[in-house]
């Protein structure tokens, strides 16, 4: 579990890096890194079997497209939501607020039928191992990303003060 944690402070230093990017660099660069370094901490946490690694290795691929799709929609709102911070309506926060909702039952979606995937692959534990690590990874992930977001009028209240 150390060397999870490990890898996991540096996935999220290299988040905080480069979150003073553009928008497109972030998207790639926490995208290559988070993905190269992701599947080698997947590898190492699953310790499967050869045959069984074979097995899991198109599940995998499948669910990496899809989440990496939902992680660009996601920094796309993320972007979205500091480009209009300040002159923030109803209307653009309703589009904000449904934007993200949909993007989190996405992610449940996903995890839902790359469960049913995995288990066929490898087995109801190891699948199981897997959503559990995932879930714990986009955790920790969105803890970060709300960590550096300001809530809705929450600079308004600091300039009062």
């Amino acid at each position: 579990m150390k060397k999870l944690s490990l890898i996991l402070i540096t996935l999220v230093a290299s988040f905080s890096t480069y979150a003073q990017s553009s928008f497109k660099e972030d998207i790639d660069v926490l995208q290559s890194v988070y993905g190269k370094s992701k599947s080698e901490l997947v590898k190492q946490y699953m310790n499967l079997s050869d045959a069984q690694s074979a097995a899991f290795a198109k599940v995998y691929d499948d669910y990496e497209t899809q989440r990496k799709a939902l992680g660009q929609t996601k920094f796309q709102l993320i972007n979205d939501y500091a480009a209009n911070y300040e002159t923030l309506t109803d209307a653009k926060a309703d589009e904000l607020a449904k934007g993200t909702l949909k993007n989190h039952i996405s992610y449940e979606k996903l995890y839902c039928k790359t469960y049913s995937k995995a288990k066929k692959a490898i087995g109801s534990i190891n699948a199981a191992k897997f959503i559990q690590l995932e879930v714990y990874l986009q955790t920790i992930i969105r803890s970060e990303i709300l960590e550096a977001i300001p809530f809705i009028g929450e600079l308004d209240k600091s300039k009062v003060q």
